[in-house]
């Protein structure tokens, strides 16, 4: 194999690994959103493990990236892009860990909430799938994305108007650490959208 290959090789291989996470993590968001329409154990676990096997997703991209001498984009993208879509599913693991252990009740917010990280992270994934490809379409998934992040602020913030008229204080603190995960995930989701854009404009 030629080095000119073996350079191109590499380069698929980390927009393949990057979108693979992407994938995994949206599978993540998913699974959340069904533990939230039926908050089983059996549900939950099955978040959890989408999000393990996004770990080592991006486990096995971190060990690829450091024997590497080429990227196909700047070394410190593919790493800070990795780690955010990761933390998207970190939040989706804390928060079905939590609403079981604290027996949070499911709301309409939270309900809500779950559904639009689904298409967040879809339009996250589909964004990495073709930023090195098609920039115009990219950047049609990355608006898509940030425009869902501004709908779950906006539902995180009634959910808490209306959340903070519940007499019951400890319901108050319990659920509000559901939301707070739930918007640290959508922050996540918005940070990738910026990270994507930030890949593009250097590529054009």
């Amino acid at each position: 194999m030629g080095i000119g290959k073996f350079f191109i090789r590499k380069r698929r291989d980390f927009m393949m690994m990057l979108h693979s996470q992407s994938l995994k993590v949206n599978e993540a968001m998913r699974a959340l959103h069904q533990f939230v329409l039926d908050p089983t154990k059996e549900k939950s676990e099955r978040v959890i493990h989408l999000e393990e096997e996004a770990d080592e997703l991006r486990r096995i991209l971190i060990d690829e990236l450091n024997k590497s001498f080429v990227t196909p984009i700047d070394r410190e993208d593919i790493f800070i892009l990795s780690r955010t879509i990761d933390d998207m599913a970190d939040y989706a693991k804390s928060t079905v860990e939590e609403m079981l252990l604290f027996n949070v009740r499911v709301d309409r917010h939270i309900e809500k909430i779950a559904e639009a990280m689904c298409s967040a992270s879809k339009e996250i994934a589909a964004a990495i799938g073709c930023m090195m490809t098609h920039h115009g379409v990219c950047q049609e998934h990355i608006v898509r994305a940030k425009k869902t992040e501004n709908f779950i602020e906006h539902r995180y913030r009634e959910g808490l108007a209306e959340l903070f008229k519940n007499p019951d204080i400890i319901t108050i603190f319990k659920t509000r650490e559901i939301y707070r995960h739930l918007s640290n995930a959508a922050d996540k989701a918005d940070e990738a959208a910026d990270i994507i854009g930030d890949i593009v404009v250097k590529k054009s």
